[in-house]
């Protein structure tokens, strides 16, 4: 690494990615993330990523997404987001990305719950690995772009107010500040501070935390989505999430009894909450999927991964029924950011899952994020060069003496401090106002 960028961007999933490709190929942008980087959640999101089928469907697509979203969405941000969902489809459909097709060669399109009809593209059972794969490969080979994983974040470089870099663990053991003009945070969701989470252990928050410490606005971190069906295990470690989309194309839940208790297709918490109350009545951990009610070759061609993990638990979808618990999944809230990714702090931005700019509101409607995450990601990049100056590297190196480095001598303990940090601010958040 160098000692100075125009860019710097915390993540490799698809909005730090999607940030970098965008950024003026004359910029130097410096891309970190604390291990591989496939290890974000953008590889594990399965179902799909929505697109806006016709000018017709831009009332009920709004209105799944402020439904799904208890209304406290901000309406703005959701309709740049819809309105832009075709362009960030055909984007990736240029990068290469393999959308599941028809027969007369349109997008396919599928449906989850909150959905009041058929507008999510895939790829298998894997969508989220198929676009993130193609962006990581379009930035690779961008000569402006450098990336360095296992290199942790471990605070912001603030002067007077202004960000103007990292304080990084890089990947040799040094603690080492860089200085940037313009610092990107896209640095995922916090289910690593939670015992059973869908999420990569390792993202835990750090960005909010950051943000928390240094007076950044953050909003709504009690906003937490929990996804109803995960395959239940007692085995320990990141739990196996069963896409929405196998409801979406017919699969039932079943109680103890196998008797169908709910509609499958109702938005994410409302099912959540009917499975914890069946859960109770029945007095079992898990509740039953029924895969058996989707054709088989459906099965196999649109969810090869769900089948595949499944038959290594010891269960044949085709023949069985499946165990499902729900399970930390996703976080609504996050640091306060405009359409343009700007946070409340100069120089700094925010885009992803680790950011709250209001699309998502109370909870997420499904297929929603990888959307919002690769077009508000582009706008940010866009704003960056559109209004691009450079930082005062005199105020970066007053900020650097004032830092005591001893603070980051031991990152266990720092990552511990982080943790503790989000969850008083979550605890607090619940007892201010509670998610609805």
């Amino acid at each position: 690494m160098k000692e100075r960028y125009d860019v710097i961007i915390v993540g490799t999933g698809v909005a730090g990615l999607n940030c970098a490709l965008h950024l003026p190929k004359n910029k130097n942008a410096l891309v970190i993330c604390k291990q591989a980087p496939d290890k974000c959640d953008s590889y594990l999101a399965q179902g799909g990523i929505c697109r806006l089928q016709s000018e017709e469907d831009f009332a009920p697509y709004f209105e799944d997404t402020m439904r799904a979203g208890h209304y406290e969405n901000n309406p703005a941000a959701v309709e740049c987001m819809i309105r832009g969902s075709v362009g960030v489809i055909d984007g990736l459909v240029k990068l290469g990305v393999d959308f599941a097709r028809n027969a007369d060669g349109t997008l396919a399109a599928t449906r989850e719950g909150g959905h009041s009809g058929n507008r999510i593209c895939f790829h298998a059972d894997c969508t989220g690995k198929e676009i993130t794969a193609k962006l990581f490969e379009s930035v690779s080979l961008l000569k402006n772009v450098e990336i360095v994983p296992d290199t942790a974040m471990l605070d912001l470089v603030v002067s007077e107010g202004v960000c103007l870099g990292v304080v990084a663990r890089c990947p040799d053991g040094q603690i080492r500040t860089v200085f940037a003009d313009y610092t990107v945070l896209a640095c995922g969701g916090i289910g690593g501070i939670f015992e059973k989470s869908t999420n990569f252990r390792l993202l835990t928050g750090d960005g909010v935390a950051v943000c928390l410490k240094h007076g950044v606005a953050v909003d709504n971190v009690n906003y937490i989505q929990i996804h109803p069906t995960t395959l239940y295990s007692e085995k320990a470690g990141r739990s196996f999430l069963i896409s929405e989309s196998v409801r979406g194309e017919g699969a039932v839940l079943l109680d103890k009894n196998f008797m169908r208790f709910t509609d499958e297709l109702q938005p994410r918490d409302v099912v959540t909450a009917e499975i914890l109350k069946q859960m109770k009545k029945d007095e079992t951990p898990f509740v039953w999927l029924d895969m058996r009610t989707v054709p088989e070759e459906e099965l196999k061609t649109h969810f090869p991964t769900i089948v595949k993990r499944c038959a290594e638990e010891g269960i044949n979808v085709f023949k069985e029924c499946v165990p499902v618990v729900p399970a930390q999944h996703y976080f609504m809230g996050g640091i306060r950011s405009d359409l343009n990714g700007r946070t409340t702090m100069p120089r700094l931005y925010a885009v992803g899952e680790t950011c709250c700019n209001g699309v998502h509101g109370a909870n997420r409607l499904a297929s929603n994020s990888l959307l919002e995450s690769i077009l508000f990601a582009e706008r940010a990049a866009t704003d960056i060069a559109k209004n691009y100056s450079s930082a005062d590297r005199g105020e970066f190196e007053k900020a650097v003496r004032g830092l005591d480095m001893r603070e980051y001598a031991d990152v266990a303990a720092l990552a511990e401090k982080y943790k503790n940090m989000l969850l008083k601010a979550i605890e607090e958040a619940e007892n201010v106002k509670p998610r609805n």
